[in-house]
């Protein structure tokens, strides 16, 4: 596999957002204190939270979460259940989206807080946040999960941000 680059400086107008804002919108939409879940704090999941692998799903993936159906096998389209409180559709369900950040596992210096990080600047996988329809574990539900990837897959999607300069 070859080695990818971000752009750096990160580019004015649309792009990928990276996965400090990602994480922000879904975790911290308006509030001060961080969602475990799209849908709150705690389990089961809610009737309605987005599209999760369910009942509907499976057939295609051999297992499901319990006691939930959110009446799609795959994608369902935008819009499909509630946005969180910043607007936004689809953070913790449907697909799992591509961010700009390339993929490292880096635990940080203790006592020190990255301001808007944006990851490596070389590697070969991208970051991937958020669950989709194929995730049927509790840690993948979770906002704070992390896979990485460089190839396309059923579950993949991606997002645009756009840059406020």
């Amino acid at each position: 596999a070859g080695t990818l680059s971000p752009r750096s400086p990160m580019p004015h107008g649309y792009r990928l957002p990276t996965e400090a804002e990602w994480a922000w919108a879904a975790r911290y939409a308006l509030s001060s204190s961080p969602t475990k879940y799209a849908w709150g704090q705690a389990l089961p999941v809610p009737p309605g939270a987005g599209n999760f692998g369910d009942a509907a799903a499976q057939n295609l993936l051999g297992s499901a979460l319990p006691n939930y159906s959110d009446g799609y096998a795959a994608t369902a389209p935008v819009a499909s259940f509630s946005a969180n409180s910043l607007g936004i559709y689809n953070l913790g369900g449907n697909v799992a989206e591509w961010v700009h950040d390339l993929y490292a596992f880096s635990p940080g210096s203790p006592g020190v807080v990255e301001s808007d990080p944006t990851g490596p600047a070389s590697g070969s996988q991208h970051v991937i946040r958020g669950a989709s329809w194929m995730d049927t574990a509790v840690t993948e539900l979770r906002l704070t999960y992390r896979d990485n990837g460089d190839q396309p897959r059923p579950d993949l999607g991606f997002r645009i941000a756009r840059s406020a300069q």
